[in-house]
């Protein structure tokens, strides 16, 4: 900042006045210029008279509460940057005050280190250019329906603050992206996106990985280990599949959240952290807190701000968009500038279900054009094998026998079989094609039977038995007029 800049000012609002001191001293150590208040009142006065930077404001005072501050200045439209003071324990209100606006929290007794961290985070929109409207991921976000107008404007909205998003949707509907799209909105931008599948790991090295750990702390550990905490300062760290932690590693992870502070394994102090912490699941945790597979304290904390993708099912009026942005990539990697779909393959993939979203929609793309005949993808290029138009049927062919095997056969045909002086007439050998043809029938007829009856009636068990897709083997059974069951 150049000496001719405004000075940054801040406000301090706390009932006790050798915490304020406290405070206000650290604030003017490091630079800034800060203003004091001991209750609601006296705090709105100073933000009626001037704005500031940032404001620092304990969450229970004389004549009110810090959410009075917090109301008051979301209805005024008010742009300093927040941070509550709360008691020790005091979860829900913390957790209130994100969900009303607030940049972040301190939990009391405060340290001054952390109270440095945490305003620091809320002055980094200074020193950074803000954000532009649209961003890498927000752009691969592909859709102008109003469900996903409705998720990228929360995005963009949540993407100012520090308070915990949980983003929720079934598997396919690009949970990964939101979470790129939040980080490169916010002023963490220049800091690391840190992405965790916490359902990749292992359960004894979950700890480990999650804290770090130090040398000689365990057989093995030959060197130290920064985890993925440590990996993410200054930026966000993103844990997918959050869903499936198990309950011991859920309780450890509580603890860094509520009190930004890791201990590495083999280390006796805690260390502060300062990262955002987004995560994502495809589960109902609701239901995991009530089943008791998911902590309930945890899962208040984690979900300050909700996130729901819309399953691709529900926005089929992206599907025009999608196709052509996927088709985009598609064309690039096999290198066909002319691959496109025609209107009717468009039309059918309205009647898909998409149970695996976007993801299926991609693969679907992927196969059509691997499997079209030319760069026009029609209708019947989306089908599954099974579906297609059946081919005239045509036996499977056995493995072709030798030069000894042929000579025998030969013989032994010429021994069993009657001379005749002429050749058999066409009609003879329709008639052998059929009769062959009825005999490989009984084959696969019996041999369908066998898997069905083998897998319960199981048709998906049944099809990887014979190496088929349910698809396929549904089509055999049609053709050959056989009961599933």
């Amino acid at each position: 900042m150049s000496d001719t800049a405004s000075p940054i000012r801040m406000l301090v609002v706390d009932d006790e006045p050798d915490l304020r001191e406290l405070y206000v001293l650290t604030l003017l150590r490091e630079g800034w210029q800060a203003d004091e208040a001991g209750s609601v009142a006296q705090a709105l006065e100073c933000l009626r008279r001037r704005e500031y930077e940032v404001a620092i404001v304990d969450m229970r005072l004389p004549d009110g509460e810090g959410t009075d501050i917090l109301a008051w200045a979301q209805t005024q439209r008010r742009t300093e940057r927040i941070i509550v003071a709360t008691a020790y324990g005091s979860a829900a209100s913390a957790v209130q005050a994100l969900k009303m606006g607030a940049f972040d929290y301190l939990t009391k007794p405060v340290e001054l280190s952390q109270l440095r961290q945490v305003v620091r985070s809320a002055l980094g929109h200074r020193d950074s250019p803000a954000p532009l409207p649209t961003t890498a991921a927000l752009q691969a976000m592909v859709g102008e329906s109003a469900p996903m107008a409705a998720v990228k404007q929360t995005l963009r909205r949540c993407a100012r603050g520090m308070a915990p998003v949980l983003i929720q949707g079934e598997s396919g509907t690009g949970k990964e992206l939101a979470a790129r799209a939040l980080h490169e909105l916010s002023s963490r931008a220049a800091g690391p996106l840190v992405a965790v599948n916490c359902s990749a790991i292992p359960e004894h090295l979950l700890e480990a990985e999650f804290f770090g750990y130090r040398k000689g702390a365990f057989t093995g550990a030959t060197s130290a280990h920064d985890g993925f905490f440590a990996a993410a300062a200054g930026g966000t760290l993103f844990l997918d599949e959050i869903g499936e932690l198990p309950l011991s590693m859920q309780a450890k992870l509580l603890r860094a959240v509520q009190e930004r502070k890791i201990r590495a394994i083999g280390e006796t102090t805690e260390i502060p952290v300062d990262v955002r912490l987004v995560s994502a699941t495809h589960r109902d945790l609701q239901r995991c807190v009530s089943d008791g597979s998911f902590r309930q304290d945890l899962y208040y904390r984690l979900n300050v701000i909700a996130v729901t993708m819309p399953p691709l099912r529900e926005r089929l009026d992206d599907l025009p968009l999608l196709v052509e942005a996927l088709l985009a990539r598609i064309r690039h990697e096999h290198e066909r500038p002319g691959l496109r779909l025609d209107a009717a393959a468009l039309e059918r993939l309205r009647d898909f279900g998409f149970a695996g979203n976007v993801r299926e929609l991609e693969n679907l793309l992927h196969r059509a054009a691997a499997m079209a005949a030319s760069d026009l993808i029609g209708a019947a290029d989306l089908e599954p094998d099974g579906d297609r138009p059946a081919p005239p049927s045509r036996p499977p062919q056995p493995p072709a026998p030798s030069a000894q095997e042929r000579e025998a056969a030969t013989a032994s045909a010429a021994a069993q079989t009657p001379r005749v002086e002429a050749a058999a007439s066409p009609t003879d050998d329709d008639r052998e094609i059929e009769r062959l043809a009825g005999c490989l029938d009984d084959i696969e007829r019996d041999a369908l039977r066998q898997a069905l009856l083998d897998s319960g009636s199981d048709l998906e068990a049944a099809a990887r038995k014979l190496g088929l897709l349910p698809r396929q083997l549904q089509w055999r059974l049609r053709r050959l007029r056989l009961d599933a069951r």
